[in-house]
């Protein structure tokens, strides 16, 4: 086995890269690589970003991919990685290369946090990152829901709703946003830039995207998307991400949220809900399990720090 580093990444291994994705997909069920990863390589936020590519046999058929990039979250700054290892080479010592040969390009241009994620991790992955240095942080539950809820949203007293606009709500949003989730290593430290970056996604509509006010301005959110269905996957109308101010938090608007949230993509025609909470959020796992959430898959993050080379 051989690892390369691809900067830039050429057509010729992003085509390399899409087959072993689907390889890997078409036995797993799921993608190994994460929406961030996808829209960092169409679109590099920095040109330090980079792949790596392991190969084996005399036709140098890659056998891993791991991509590295500076996130465009910035609370705190920080690098990405996402990674997928054909279906063939789980053995341990493809994903441990990989994650070696990245954080190899982390210390050569300036170190610094590095936050990977796994889709559905085994027992397997989790030796080999820790075996490259990486430590578990936190866990990430896919939840799922049949859609409509029976329940209706109760919107607290003097509470208005109203969709998105596009331009004139970003920097209430933003604001909204980065005091919900401060700290957030992929919500929190989000700047215009970020938020035009998912704007500009094909699934962006602001229709899905309901903003709630009081009368001191913008109490709280709930972003919605919805997935095309897929061979193992039915449409799905998904939380993409839901906030409440934390002025206003314990009046039930978060409850209140969810459920419209929920109601906007079933008043599209959308049959699944979903979305993703974290691990430790008790709170949060008690709300979606009182509304009829199941646990679909776990994700997993890791961290390292590396020092600058």
């Amino acid at each position: 086995m051989q690892t390369r580093l691809a900067q830039p990444i050429t057509p010729a291994d992003l085509v390399a890269i899409t087959r072993l994705h689907d390889d890997a997909e078409a036995v797993d069920g799921h993608p190994s690589l994460g929406e961030a990863v996808w829209r960092d390589l169409d679109q590099p936020l920095d040109p330090v970003a980079a792949g790596v590519l392991a190969t084996t046999g005399a036709r140098d058929d890659p056998v891993g991919f791991a991509y590295v990039y500076r996130s465009d979250s910035f609370s705190p700054p920080h690098w990405a990685v996402g990674i997928v290892v054909h279906p063939a080479a789980r053995d341990g010592d493809v994903a441990r290369a990989l994650l070696e040969r990245a954080a190899e390009h982390v210390a050569a241009n300036g170190g610094g946090q590095i936050v990977l994620w796994v889709l559905d991790p085994d027992a397997g992955f989790d030796r080999a990152a820790s075996a490259a240095g990486f430590r578990h942080q936190r866990d990430l539950h896919e939840q799922r829901v049949a859609l409509p809820l029976a329940e209706q949203p109760r919107w607290p007293p003097g509470i208005e709703v109203r969709p998105f606009v596009p331009g004139p709500d970003d920097a209430a949003w933003l604001e909204v946003n980065n005091r919900a989730f401060a700290g957030h290593p992929e919500q929190g430290g989000w700047v215009e830039t970020t938020l035009e970056r998912r704007k500009a996604e094909p699934w962006f509509n602001p229709k899905g995207f309901l903003l709630a006010f009081d009368r001191d301005g913008l109490a709280g959110f709930c972003w919605t998307k919805v997935h095309p269905p897929t061979a193992t996957d039915p449409e799905l109308g998904e939380i993409f991400v839901i906030g409440v101010d934390p002025g206003r938090q314990a009046v039930g608007l978060g409850r209140a949220l969810v459920v419209g949230g929920l109601a906007s993509l079933a008043d599209r025609g959308v049959t699944a809900g979903m979305l993703f909470v974290d691990g430790a959020n008790e709170p949060a796992l008690r709300l979606y399990a009182s509304l009829g959430f199941h646990t679909h898959r776990t994700d997993r993050a890791y961290w390292r720090e590396v020092p600058a080379a």
